[in-house]
């Protein structure tokens, strides 16, 4: 009888005891899930928009060797393009291609960059929304000003144009 007894008491600690853990060890849950990113969806032009089309612009920056190739392409879905390209004598050139939408209100053209080199990017840093003054836009020219001040010609080119490498 005792054998029972001492058995019965080593089996329950066990219990106990198995019980005591388990209620320690937390449970297993998948991790969280990262907050969904803001689906921007491009507006489309209205009928006829002007801008619609590609813009080149080349310059020369101060302390920047080489030339600066600028390729604005602005669909009439929303969607745009822009291409930077450095150019420098017989060295390849250096680029950055971002996509995204495009609007414009009155005279402010923005752009909104959704991809940078083919990455995602965080649409709700300031640095990929580009805004411009459009001082004018009348058949193969289009002139605007950037929010530092810069001034940016741009050359009406046909359609499906791409920077040469």
């Amino acid at each position: 009888m005792y054998d029972f007894l001492l058995r019965q008491r080593t089996l329950l600690m066990a219990a106990a005891t198995m019980v005591f853990i388990a209620g320690c060890v937390a449970p297993v849950t998948a991790p969280p899930k990262p907050p969904a990113k803001p689906e921007v969806k491009c507006q489309a032009a209205a009928a006829g928009e002007a801008l619609t089309g590609n813009w080149l612009n080349v310059r020369k920056q101060k302390g920047v060797a080489g030339e600066l190739r600028t390729l604005f392409t602005l669909h009439a879905d929303g969607a745009m393009s822009y291409t930077e390209q450095l150019k420098r004598g017989k060295n390849p050139s250096q680029g950055l291609e971002e996509t995204g939408c495009w609007q414009r209100k009155q005279q402010a053209l923005t752009l909104q960059t959704l991809e940078s080199n083919g990455a995602p990017v965080d649409v709700n840093d300031p640095i990929y929304t580009n805004r411009y003054t459009i001082v004018s836009a009348s058949g193969n020219v289009m002139t605007l000003k950037a929010s530092d001040g810069t001034t940016i010609r741009a050359k009406r080119m046909s359609p499906g144009y791409r920077l040469p490498f």
